[in-house]
């Protein structure tokens, strides 16, 4: 049940991710939103088609140089072809930016809701944005890439009693699975991005979601340790490889 629990978290992720900017290239989708988040200027490499490896390379960093971006390959285990990860890695392009993907194959309402602040995609990408000291650009982008989406986002604030932000995130609730996105807590360590998560499940489980999944980079062990808590169980890991990363 996790492996295919995992395949359709990876699916999803990807429909939730979708930027305007993007395009195929004999089986492999390109995205080239300037935005901050690299699953969305990223290359996945989701069908083997039928061009040589280097040449479909060659003809994605002509895209990605004409969008001005540098090229960064999104690497998964159903990455095809099969063994990219070892031709990228033969190449000398750098691994980095490794990211856990946990599931929760069953979804429980939660008995004490939490009451929220919705905010529309504008609203949503300024606010997570000035958090996380993101450009005008990237601000820009994201706000582009979560109002286009092909499912709906739904971007919430958790707020004291006085209206003081404790913690941000989003979600996306894909028929009957939802993904939880853009964690942030303004107040760390108080608990209030569990707060925040558990009142975005219960709200993703009253539109029907019965299943859950979220990303989360693979050194970030206290994040870890929150979802698990939460019921949250690994499921696979990605990570991206690149010939310029430095320049992502």
């Amino acid at each position: 049940m996790t492996d295919a629990l995992a395949l359709r978290a990876e699916r999803a992720g990807l429909d939730a991710s979708a930027p305007p900017q993007q395009a195929d290239i004999d089986g492999w989708l390109i995205r080239l939103s300037p935005g901050k988040a690299k699953r969305s200027r990223c290359i996945n490499a989701l069908r083997q088609g039928t061009l040589p490896l280097d040449e479909l390379l060659a003809r994605c960093q002509q895209a990605y140089d004409a969008a001005g971006l540098p090229l960064a390959v999104r690497v998964t285990p159903w990455s095809q072809p099969a063994d990219l990860d070892a031709h990228l890695a033969a190449k000398g392009w750098s691994a980095f930016d490794a990211a856990d993907v946990m599931v929760m194959a069953t979804l429980a309402p939660e008995t004490a809701p939490v009451a929220l602040q919705a905010l529309d995609a504008a609203a949503y990408a300024r606010l997570v944005g000035g958090l996380r000291g993101s450009s005008d650009t990237a601000i820009a982008a994201h706000a582009e890439r979560i109002a286009n989406a092909p499912v709906t986002y739904q971007g919430f604030a958790l707020n004291d009693a006085g209206g003081a932000l404790l913690a941000c995130g989003q979600m996306v609730v894909d028929r009957d699975i939802v993904g939880l996105y853009d964690i942030f807590s303004a107040v760390p360590r108080q608990g209030h991005a569990e707060r925040l998560c558990r009142a975005l499940l219960a709200l993703a489980h009253d539109q029907g979601a019965r299943q859950a999944y979220l990303q989360v980079g693979s050194d970030n062990e206290v994040a870890k340790r929150l979802y698990a808590r939460m019921g949250f169980v690994f499921a696979y890991r990605y990570h991206y490889r690149s010939p310029e990363a430095e320049l992502l």
